[in-house]
């Protein structure tokens, strides 16, 4: 059975975000082509996904210095916790589907902090002796959909972060699913939209 890891970035529903939208038609073929498929949702906004910050780091220290998880406060236990699920999610997935809006040229800071998360050096990475690293849960196929208001073709900031974090972490294969302009161009808006939807389908067969 294959395990596919849904990660949606945007505190909106598929109502209301064009990125939304375009993940309920590529999740939709998805299912009905690969129906025994297992498939895990993490909603970060839903969730209120941690990022790293003085309770995690305490928390850290703390476990390095020998203290077990049922020793930390409450709160950061639970962001603790929150983390350590992501990773172990990243790293049973055969396949990982991200999907978030472009705001000001970069990603959402709940994906960033997602990506903090399953970036662990011993779990989803390990040090060589020469300082370089070597991915220790490679071969997972990305999908990657991002919304943006203007046209910037794999240019922008959010599609080279989340291609290189991958690719660091082993991925060999990332399709990238671009819903871009419709700012810009709004009168082609409902098109752009189109051709994204059609595109998903066409992706989500093969995936």
């Amino acid at each position: 059975m294959t395990n596919v890891l849904v990660v949606k970035a945007h505190p909106l529903n598929s109502q209301q975000s064009r990125t939304l939208t375009v993940l309920e038609a590529f999740l939709e073929t998805y299912r009905q082509q690969h129906a025994t498929a297992n498939i895990e949702i993490n909603d970060l906004y839903q969730s209120q996904f941690p990022e790293i910050d003085a309770d995690v780091l305490g928390a850290w220290q703390d476990l390095r210095a020998g203290n077990t998880p049922e020793q930390l406060p409450t709160h950061q236990r639970d962001k603790i916790t929150v983390f350590n699920t992501a990773v172990q999610q990243f790293i049973a997935a055969d396949k990982v589907i991200i999907a978030n809006p472009l705001w000001n040229m970069s990603i959402p800071t709940k994906l960033k902090s997602w990506i903090d998360a399953i970036n662990v050096a011993g779990k989803t990475f390990k040090y060589n002796a020469d300082g370089s690293a070597t991915p220790l849960a490679p071969g997972k196929k990305i999908v990657h959909i991002q919304a943006t208001g203007g046209k910037y073709a794999g240019q922008d900031f959010g599609t080279q972060y989340i291609q290189m974090m991958l690719k660091f972490l082993g991925a060999t294969s990332i399709t990238k699913i671009g819903v871009e302009g419709m700012d810009h161009f709004p009168d082609q808006a409902p098109a752009i939209i189109h051709h994204a939807i059609t595109q998903a389908q066409a992706v989500a067969t093969h995936f």
